[in-house]
């Protein structure tokens, strides 16, 4: 029996990743947007693309928030989803969601401002990407 050492190690490991991409789904149906925002938010994704890129390539950002965005982007760019399109809701938002919960830690981190310099899109567009991320209830900054 100890000979087959590697076949609980390889069980294992894919006892591992599964329970993994699980979590992952939990946490992607917990921070979607809710209702018709999320329909809204895909509607929006080639101008939120665009921010991202500009996000990431502005060295006034802290480095923390441009290496964020870097992974969100080679994210995107990757051919297979992490979450299959057969699954209900998150199959085909997946992306969407993603990007709403990196743009939220980003506005945390480098400000709105920032944010709202960069925006490729409409008025109107920045603010359905405000109600969708909830870049307008973002916490004033904390003093000392």
């Amino acid at each position: 029996m100890t000979g087959y050492w590697w076949l609980d190690a390889l069980i294992g490991l894919v006892a591992a990743l599964l329970v993994t991409w699980l979590a992952l789904i939990i946490v992607l149906a917990i921070v979607r947007p809710r209702g018709g925002l999320l329909r809204e938010a895909m509607r929006l994704l080639p101008d939120v693309l665009r921010l991202v890129r500009r996000l990431a390539a502005d060295r006034a950002l802290p480095r923390g928030v441009r290496v964020r965005l870097g992974l969100l982007l080679v994210y995107l760019a990757f051919p297979l989803d992490l979450v299959p399109d057969f699954i209900p809701v998150l199959g085909y938002a997946d992306d969407a969601i993603i990007v709403t919960a990196v743009l939220r830690s980003v506005v945390r981190r480098a400000g709105i401002d920032a944010v709202r310099k960069h925006w490729p899109g409409t008025d109107d567009g920045f603010a359905a990407l405000a109600r969708i991320t909830g870049l307008n209830r973002t916490p004033p900054p904390s003093g000392p």
